[in-house]
């Protein structure tokens, strides 16, 4: 289905097959990796769900598309520019089907946006944004397992660095005004994300 999705978004600016078959492979292949956990390719079924959803409220869902395949093919657990750097591929491979190019800028500034997080001026930005978190509104269970996942890409800290660096995170969220940017998600996953985070604080 996933592949489906993308190789028909990419048809639509290019007629270039063997081109969108090897984006898509590559893509596959970055989100396949083994040190991956959570940041895989379930995560963009789980995030293409939810945008779903919303499909009406967005846009320009095409650009929303590319900016969920793209936002972590760079992924890498001791790096700080994994947004940076998945911006910069996702500009070099939506340039290569001819998507033009100020589609090709709000992408990528789509992708930069969820280094942090925060609110933005763009609603679809926000509507990335919220999916992308939408695993903190889940069910304890499968908040638990998220948990689980996430530490297990970042096995190179010893518990002492994780822990600080995972609170620090949370709190990040916490702080927050809100959490989701979107009326909907809001409704739909902001009470849940708070009693989550504090209950893996708690754990921390």
């Amino acid at each position: 289905m996933l592949t489906d999705i993308f190789l028909q978004l990419v048809n639509k600016y290019s007629n270039n097959k063997e081109l969108a078959t090897n984006l898509w492979l590559e893509i596959f292949t970055k989100y396949s990796e083994p040190k991956r956990h959570y940041h895989t390719i379930d995560h963009l079924e789980a995030m293409l769900g939810n945008l779903n959803e919303v499909k009406s409220l967005v846009a320009d869902y095409d650009t929303t598309l590319f900016a969920v395949f793209y936002h972590d093919i760079i992924y890498k657990a001791s790096s700080n520019t994994n947004e940076a750097d998945s911006a910069k591929i996702a500009i070099q491979r939506l340039a290569e089907i001819g998507y033009p190019g100020d589609k090709i800028t709000k992408c990528a500034n789509m992708i930069l946006a969820t280094k942090t997080h925060e609110t933005t001026a763009d609603i679809d930005t926000n509507y990335l944004l919220d999916a992308d978190l939408a695993i903190l509104g889940s069910t304890p269970y499968d908040y638990q397992k998220y948990t689980e996942q996430i530490r297990e890409e970042y096995t190179i800290y010893p518990d002492f660095m994780y822990t600080s660096g995972r609170k620090k995170a949370l709190q990040h969220f916490l702080q927050m005004e809100k959490i989701y940017k979107t009326t909907y998600f809001l409704k739909k996953y902001e009470n849940q994300a708070r009693i989550n985070i504090n209950t893996e604080i708690d754990i921390l």
